[in-house]
């Protein structure tokens, strides 16, 4: 009887597979997909940094410009958080 216990609890079926599979695909989703804006925001920010320091009458200019640049490389790291909640929550095995 112990045999045929351990037997069964060994089985793993396929949706528990998938679902690890999908937990795994969504941490390297996020993981990944955060170091593109990560490096593009950094950027964009010291070079801001530096054009000010430069022409401190353009601060105003240079700012906006900062923030619209930093908000366009932010959407690559949503559509990541997008795709890995929806393997979270939504993938069904």
């Amino acid at each position: 009887m112990a045999v045929e216990q351990v037997a069964t609890q060994a089985v793993i079926d396929s949706h528990t597979i998938i679902r690890a599979a999908c937990l795994l695909g969504a941490g390297l989703c996020m993981g990944i997909g955060a170091i593109g804006p990560g490096i593009g925001e950094g950027f964009v920010g010291g070079k801001a940094c530096e054009g000010i320091a430069r022409q401190p009458e353009l601060q105003g200019v240079l700012t906006r410009t900062m923030l619209l640049a930093d908000a366009i490389a932010e959407s690559t790291g949503i559509y990541s958080l997008v795709i890995a909640l929806l393997l979270i929550f939504v993938v069904k095995g």
